[in-house]
């Protein structure tokens, strides 16, 4: 396990904040001891809390050009046909994953290929689950082009509470099976649109494990 990069600057940062009012209320008021004590918990609560959110764990990528690997850790929300509408423009199987604060937060490829779309989104910062929050809120368009000409669109989605969406892709890039290509802060939604023909191994509610689950076969 190790700390992800997007959350090392405010880790620190966070620390040091901490020890200064930790010491400022030793020094102001050193006869409040209750007062210093829950401030003190409440403190290594708040900082375990915020090191969770970008804990980046580390294990071995099992590639297979035939699976589909979640992009993310997370609960499965919807699976249904649909059309998508921005770059592949034809009915696709669409599973979306939902990733709450607790989840780990890196998002993974789930297909080995190149990058032959990317486009990055503002807009609004609708609750994750909300119906609008894939076509409204502020996301990333991803799509991999594998060997064999399959082209796999996927998608970042900001919810209410995450408001950053962190991308380390461009356009003509490859990039292997289980590669991160982004990271959303405190959690949020990806979405993944499969050719129509995918079995989809997952249903509603599975939890998933990002580059390890295995979601669809192609």
């Amino acid at each position: 396990m190790t700390i992800h990069k997007e959350g090392r600057t405010l880790l620190f940062v966070l620390l040091l904040l901490l020890f200064a009012v930790n010491a400022a209320m030793a020094y102001f008021f050193p006869e409040h001891r209750l007062l210093q004590n829950v401030i003190i918990v409440g403190s290594i609560v708040l900082y375990l809390l915020i090191l969770q959110f970008f804990r980046n764990p580390v294990f071995s990528i099992v590639k297979n050009d035939n699976h589909v690997l979640a992009p993310a850790d997370g609960k499965v929300v919807v699976i249904e046909e649909t059309e998508e509408t921005e770059y592949l423009k034809s009915r696709r199987k669409q599973v979306s994953i939902f990733m709450s604060p607790i989840n780990v937060h890196v998002n993974r490829m789930p297909v080995a290929g190149t990058v032959s779309y990317f486009k990055y989104h503002p807009g609004k910062y609708l609750v994750a689950w909300h119906p609008k929050s894939s076509t409204e809120n502020e996301r990333t368009t991803v799509v991999a082009k594998m060997k064999n000409g399959t082209e796999v669109l996927f998608r970042q989605i900001a919810g209410a509470l995450a408001r950053r969406i962190k991308w380390y892709v461009k356009e003509g890039q490859p990039l292997e099976q289980g590669d991160e290509f982004g990271f959303i802060k405190f959690g949020s939604r990806v979405d993944i649109f499969l050719p129509l023909n995918a079995k989809i191994t997952v249903k509603p509610g599975d939890v998933t494990l990002g580059g390890r689950t295995v979601i669809a076969e192609l």
